[in-house]
Formats: structure tokens, C-alpha cells, sequence
């Protein structure tokens, strides 16, 4: 299956995105998402959603009182469907890693989820993160598991009569530790989920128990709670 760039795959995706009953990852990346926001506050908190696409995870945030809540995605077509259901959003299309338009110490909070491993120079965007981070802050992070990735593992999506897989980067976890340790933050948190009985129905309902068997055992999705300060 040929991959896709990122903004070619998302700006088509965006059509479909929010009509995903029964998609393994963004069900896991909700319940990761929730559990990491336990340790990671937003209330009262100004809040950096990167990576933001359609706004899914918006009515979840919202809903935890933040002070302000901005979205970045390098996708329009994303950003167009999250304008279309939360007009009065806060947007910006990301153009490059350095987000030199944002001024430093403007968030308290950023979450980015299922996101890493679309941006292939990972050491430049997340300095460029704790620059937009206030002194003391937090980073939350979900994604595929690099393993899986590196294994073969795809982020598709059905188009039409066949499927698109969006271009990936293997970023292994130790190595985003340590760009932000370097930064002077600290893992306050860190989930992840495997390939399981638990999530075996949903390869069955694909009819890609070829898949799980492949991956059975495997760490397919993780999350980690970054703080500073």
C-alpha cells in the first residue's frame, strides 16, 4: 500500500474522520488521553492542541473547563471540519516545526496525540514545543507505538474502494525522553496498551485476524505525561 504525504492523506481523510465507529486506535486514544489528563490539569489552564485535525478530542477537553484552547494541524481540510463544528476555534495551520508566529511561554498545557510520528525532524518541533510551553508546564503525548511502525505497522484509512496509508517516522520512545529530559522535564505519567484479547474483536470485525495475529503481544499505542517545572 503506498503512503501517502501527510497533508495529502489528512486533507482527504477529513471528510470522513468523524464517522469511525469501531477504530481500535482513536478508542484507544481516548481512554489513554483520559488517563493521562488525570495527572496532567487543564482546568483554568490555557491549552495547545498540536496536531488537532478534526477537533475530536475537543468536547472531552472543553469539558475539563480550560481558560483558552487553540488547535494547530498541518491539514486545511481538517481544520476546516474543526471550524465547521466549533466556530469560534482558535486554528492555525502548521507550515513548519518552529511555530515562529507563536509567541514563547503561551500555553500551559500541550497536548498532542496521535501525531509524533507524521513529523520526520521530531528533535526540532519539540524544542520548538517547550518554547511555547510557559516555564512551568506540561506536555501530554499519545501515538502508535514506534514498535509497531517499525514492524510494519500502518496508519490507513478506507477511500473509495481501497484504503491510503499516511507517511510515518519511527520515533523510538527513549529517544523523545531524552530530547525533553534535555529540556528540563520530567515523565510524570506513562501508559501504554498492547495487542490483546481485549481488543481482538476489533481485527475480527475488520476480518484482519491476520493482523492481530501478527501483532499479538505487541505495545501498540502509548501516552506520557511530560512536565517542567
Amino acid at each position: 500500500m503506498k503512503e501517502r504525504p501527510v497533508v495529502e492523506a489528512y486533507d482527504i481523510w477529513a471528510d470522513s474522520y468523524d464517522h469511525q465507529p469501531g477504530n481500535l486506535m482513536l478508542d484507544l486514544d481516548q481512554l489513554l488521553l483520559s488517563q493521562l489528563l488525570v495527572s496532567a490539569d487543564v482546568n483554568g489552564k490555557d491549552v495547545a492542541d498540536i496536531g488537532c485535525g478534526t477537533g475530536r478530542h475537543w468536547p472531552f477537553i472543553l469539558n475539563q473547563d480550560p481558560a483558552s484552547l487553540t488547535g494547530f494541524d498541518v491539514s486545511p481540510g481538517m481544520l476546516h471540519k474543526l471550524k465547521e463544528k466549533f466556530p469560534a476555534a482558535k486554528a492555525h495551520t502548521i507550515t513548519n516545526n518552529r511555530f515562529s508566529e507563536i509567541p514563547g511561554d503561551s500555553y500551559d498545557v500541550i497536548l498532542s496525540t496521535l501525531t509524533i510520528a507524521h513529523i520526520e525532524n521530531i528533535e526540532e518541533a519539540l524544542q520548538s514545543w517547550s518554547r511555547l510551553l510557559k516555564p512551568t508546564g506540561d506536555i501530554v503525548i499519545t501515538d502508535f507505538h514506534p514498535n509497531v511502525l517499525a514492524s510494519g505497522g500502518q496508519r490507513t484509512f478506507k477511500h473509495h474502494n481501497g484504503h491510503i496509508a499516511v507517511r510515518n517516522f519511527v520515533h523510538p520512545v527513549d529517544a523523545l525522553k531524552k530530547i525533553l529530559l534535555k529540556c528540563n522535564f520530567v515523565v510524570a505519567a506513562e501508559v501504554e496498551k498492547r495487542v490483546d484479547e481485549s481488543v481482538k474483536h476489533y481485527y475480527q470485525q475488520q476480518n484482519a485476524l491476520h493482523v492481530y495475529d501478527k501483532f499479538k503481544g505487541f505495545p501498540i499505542i502509548y501516552g506520557i505525561h511530560f512536565r517542567r517545572g
